[in-house]
């Protein structure tokens, strides 16, 4: 019906994004951003103060300004096109490097590869991007040794993970403290024993927080602390909704995966057309990516968010007749 207006909303994202990145630069070179908020460990937070989400943020949003110009205005000469699109990638993505949230500039890359591959009329703007990230990456992470650290650490979690996730000690505190082990790691494993309380129509929402302390696997001699979540969203949904919630929700994320991504990419339809939809198809795939970690899907900002997404696909999808 029309109640959002895209050229508004992706406007939004695109000033609100610049604003973020610019806060980050300008906190990194001043140790505070404009609004005194100073940097946390690693981290460079911007406008978000103690909240860690500048990174996430802008992999989220950021997106939105790389197909703003292209879809909402006309330009006579595409050449500018060529500058302005890799010059935004310039910024955001050094931003994200600065602010240091790994996961969410990994996700930032994977749609970036996946527009190179499906998107034809875009790839040309994203494949300079993709020649000049790694100069970038590299460049950026040279200046600073606690950047530089922040991404070591990350990639020595990585190549210990597979290891460690098969061991019955990963909430034992001397091996975490051997492999540097993030707290979500050790919580993918004790989602398991939380979903065994409930295999089938588990606890409930937001249950795992109570749930995961009741288990009978938990050893009562640790300081091992469950969190609020198991910092997975499909870990939390089988844990708080069981089989059947799980199978219910992964269902309805194939579902509008089919009805957009596949049906605009792989058959002939009139969402090949549509412009408009394309940023949010690679947010959706980035948003619904099970291997990575998460906050909790229950809390307001994931949920709000990604329920957005979903509603805006499904919105551009649906047949003309049932409008």
């Amino acid at each position: 019906k029309k109640i959002i207006k895209f050229r508004f909303f992706f406007i939004s994202c695109s000033i609100l994004s610049l604003f973020v990145s610019i806060d980050i630069f300008y906190q990194y070179i001043f140790g505070k951003d404009i609004f005194g908020f100073e940097a946390v460990n690693r981290k460079l937070s911007g406008p978000f103060g103690d909240e860690l989400i500048a990174g996430s943020y802008l992999q989220r949003f950021s997106f939105f300004s790389f197909f703003l110009i292209p879809i909402f205005f006309k330009i006579k000469s595409k050449k500018y096109l060529f500058f302005l699109i890799p010059f935004l990638f310039l910024i955001h993505f050094s931003a994200m490097i600065l602010a240091g949230n790994r996961m969410s500039l990994i996700l930032f890359l994977f749609i970036s590869l996946l527009v190179i591959i499906f998107e034809k009329s875009t790839r040309k703007y994203f494949f300079i991007f993709s020649l000049i990230a790694p100069i970038i990456f590299f460049s950026v992470i040279s200046l600073n040794q606690q950047i530089q650290t922040n991404f070591k650490v990350f990639y020595n979690q990585i190549i210990n993970i597979p290891e460690i996730i098969f061991s019955e000690q990963i909430t034992n505190k001397e091996i975490s403290e051997n492999y540097n082990l993030p707290s979500h790691v050790k919580e993918f494993k004790t989602f398991y024993h939380t979903w065994l309380m409930n295999k089938y129509i588990g606890g409930g929402i937001k249950s795992f927080r109570r749930n995961c302390h009741d288990r009978a696997s938990i050893d009562k001699t640790t300081d091992f602390i469950c969190n609020m979540h198991p910092h997975n969203y499909y870990l939390e949904i089988i844990a708080d909704l069981g089989v059947i919630g799980f199978l219910i929700i992964s269902f309805i994320f194939l579902i509008i995966f089919t009805k957009s991504f596949v049906k605009k990419y792989f058959f002939s339809s009139s969402l090949k057309s549509m412009h408009v939809i394309t940023p949010f198809l690679f947010l959706y795939i980035a948003e619904i990516f099970p291997l990575k970690s998460t906050g909790s899907i229950w809390t307001t900002g994931n949920a709000t968010y990604l329920f957005l997404i979903m509603a805006i696909i499904v919105g551009l999808t649906k047949p003309k007749e049932l409008n």
